[in-house]
């Protein structure tokens, strides 16, 4: 607010350029903190909370005003701590009240914390596991930073402006859609809004240990491991590693802040048929971090993907964070029920669809031997072009991969959803293909692309720059005609793996009829029927994720079957009535073994 603006109490009623000062002070994967076996302080509970449609907190500066009760006010406000709601984080605003179900806006949670510094504890950081979709950060008044993405944790350092005793902590989310963001306005499933995953204090030494990479070194011998470190400072040391079931207990010099060594060890290698982990510990000074790491070696060979040297069929299905009571908020309990259903399905493998989903799921999955595949929601038709459309898709993707380089269970970032191949998409995913490799060159980097429809088959200039082509299609349903999908096969001859990563048909749940009734279970059934009659025997394709394992809400789909809801789940939105496809499809991945 300008010094005329502070003095004319209308003057915010004509700025419309109030926002800009909020979006500056951006944090992302530079400032994330490295949280295995940290203590943590937890702020989930309850919050003070008020929407905002008209952006008016930023507007009047709503987190300047001192927390008194009206009969001390010398100025009337448009904010009233006193009679807020109160609401519990982490939480979907969308799923507390009818009237939020749809909220697009802002909504400003507030609470207060005590801090008395101890334990030689010199600084206090905030984690936000996930706020949907920018998020701006005050304390005591006094804006420190703000974030962009939906679904990736960071941090703020509370430090500097920490006070003895009670501190006030304010955190505006606002969940607009908009056309430059990461997923843009028109995507396919419920916008909800709100700090939907835990909050969390983190007292941390002056210097502290910032990230720490701990995996297999990638050349097939399956006997050496990397270890690297990032400190929160550029200072010289010795950091000790300990690996307690192998035997390793080395030392690591760090130069500048930064340090790396290679261990020689013969770990237990992880697989979905045997999830070997280890317990791993770094410290650095008075700094200490406890990860549990399994090892195994994912890559490709010409058509093949290879874990621990083995060919490896995806036996997978999609999966979205969504949930009829929580919405994207999850429980390791709905967590453990995906995996449960899974592997009744016959699954090794989860497309975890379209978006990073919670750090547990990894965590989970590396403990019950599941594959992982992640994306970041670059879904549709993203701002190509716009530079600052990349910096925020490119920061949500190193956000997730700086989260879970250490899961053994994830083996495929991906950077897309059927965007069409335009010039600037291809900019713009080539880029990100890229910037997953720099950061992990351990896994393998993928994408979920359309085909070539003038020469009916799987081509896409941003191939190249993948391990494993993704093919999402709905033969049998959106393009009635399955000869298309053989047509398309014969016509194509890739040079790498291909997986199906999306198909499918909706049936609403006990709606029965011919097996060419739209809507209806036998339909559903029938599709996978002939999908998999097509596909099984073709050598490229090395894997297969039905769309999807569970019904999901999606304003956009409103017919007397779907009423907001998208019915392609082999389960039900109860997550526990399976539709006649899920026999379907367990069969298929008994005969695959």
């Amino acid at each position: 607010m300008t010094a005329n603006a502070a003095e004319d109490p209308f003057a915010h009623l004509h700025d419309e350029d109030y926002a800009a000062p909020y979006s500056r002070r951006r944090v992302g994967v530079d400032d994330m903190v490295f949280m295995a076996g940290r203590e943590t302080i937890p702020l989930d509970g309850d919050w003070l909370f008020v929407t905002d449609l008209f952006d008016e907190g930023l507007r009047q500066r709503w987190f300047a005003d001192e927390p008194v009760p009206i009969s001390q006010w010398t100025r009337p406000r448009d904010y009233d701590l006193d009679e807020t709601a109160t609401v519990p984080v982490p939480s979907c605003w969308t799923m507390l009240r009818p009237e939020w179900t749809h909220f697009e806006g802002a909504g400003w949670y507030t609470r207060s914390f005590a801090f008395e510094p101890s334990n030689g504890r010199e600084r206090l950081v905030l984690r936000i596991g996930s706020a949907n979709y920018e998020a701006r950060v005050f304390l005591n008044g006094a804006f420190l930073a703000s974030h962009r993405g939906g679904s990736t944790p960071f941090s703020v350092d509370l430090t500097a402006n920490l006070r003895p005793g009670e501190n006030r902590l304010q955190v505006q989310v606002d969940n607009r859609r908009r056309s430059d963001r990461v997923p843009m306005h028109h995507f396919d499933w419920h916008n909800d809004g709100g700090l939907y995953r835990e909050v969390d204090l983190v007292p941390l030494p002056g210097v502290f240990i910032r990230d720490c990479g701990i995996g297999l070194v990638p050349d097939g011998t399956f006997s050496r491991i990397a270890v690297d470190i990032t400190l929160s400072e550029p200072v010289d040391g010795i950091a000790r590693v300990d690996i307690p079931g192998l035997g390793v207990r080395t030392r690591c010099p760090v130069t500048a802040g930064r340090g790396a060594i290679v261990i020689e060890a013969q770990p237990l290698l992880w697989s979905p048929g045997a999830p070997n982990l280890y317990r791993a510990t770094v410290e650095f000074g008075d700094d200490v971090v406890v990860d549990t790491v399994g090892f195994r070696e994912i890559r490709r060979s010409g058509r093949d993907i290879l874990l621990n040297g083995e060919p490896l069929w995806l036996r997978g299905v999609c999966v979205h964070e969504d949930d009829a009571v929580l919405g994207r908020s999850s429980s390791d309990e709905d967590v453990r029920r995906r995996f449960r259903h899974a592997r009744e399905l016959g699954c090794n493998v989860l497309r975890l669809a379209h978006y990073p989903h919670h750090e547990r799921v990894a965590r989970i999955a590396d403990e019950e031997g599941l594959m992982l595949w992640e994306e970041v929601p670059v879904y549709w038709a993203i701002d190509f072009a716009n530079p600052d459309t990349f910096a925020d898709a490119e920061n949500q993707l190193l956000e997730m991969i700086r989260r879970d380089r250490n899961r053994a269970s994830v083996i495929l970032w991906g950077v897309g959803n059927e965007n069409a191949d335009t010039d600037a998409r291809y900019a713009f995913m080539s880029g990100l293909a890229a910037a997953a490799r720099r950061a992990d060159p351990t896994r393998l980097v993928a994408a979920a692309c359309l085909i070539n429809r003038e020469a009916f088959r799987i081509e896409d200039r941003l191939a190249q720059h993948l391990d494993v082509i993704g093919l999402n299609e709905y033969f049998g349903w959106y393009e009635p005609d399955l000869a298309g999908l053989e047509r398309l096969i014969a016509n194509s001859d890739p040079d790498r793996p291909v997986v199906i990563s999306e198909v499918g048909a909706d049936a609403l749940s006990g709606h029965r009829g011919g097996e060419r009734e739209l809507f209806t279970e036998d339909c559903q059934a029938a599709i996978f029927r002939d999908q998999i009659a097509v596909i099984r025997s073709v050598p490229w394709i090395r894997g297969f994720f039905p769309w999807l394992l569970y019904d999901f809400r999606s304003p956009r789909r409103q017919t007397r079957f779907q009423r907001g809801w998208n019915r392609k789940g082999l389960i039900a939105e109860d997550k526990a009535t399976k539709k006649l496809a899920f026999a379907v499809v367990a069969n298929f991945y008994r005969e695959l073994g």
